[in-house]
């Protein structure tokens, strides 16, 4: 690549056109045997949400046999399904967290 010295050449840098990464919802799902506390508990532990929204949430899986904790990158996405799925094991409930692209 050869530079020109003649000053009425113009160099414009060439920009690049990068998309931000696809998010993915995680969810929450209904089922029967684990403790609405419990729920509302996991939601202020690992989405770091208010009583009050960890409550809209949980009653939201409670009605409607599913709720949104967030939007979040693929690899965060997965941690906190990762994690949630962990501390309901540890915690002997069935509790099902997954992803989905949004």
């Amino acid at each position: 690549m050869t530079l020109s010295n003649d000053p009425s050449v113009v160099l414009e840098r060439e920009q690049l056109a990068l998309k931000p990464p696809p998010l993915y919802k995680v969810l929450l799902l209904n089922d029967d045997f684990t403790p609405m506390d419990f729920v509302v508990q996991v939601l202020q532990k690992f989405f770091s949400m208010s009583l009050e929204k960890a409550t809209d949430v949980m009653l939201q899986v409670h009605h409607e046999g599913r709720g949104v904790c967030g939007m979040f990158p693929r690899d965060i996405a997965l941690t906190k399904v990762e994690q949630v799925s962990g501390f309901a094991r540890q915690h002997q409930h069935p509790l099902q967290c997954v992803m989905e692209e949004a």
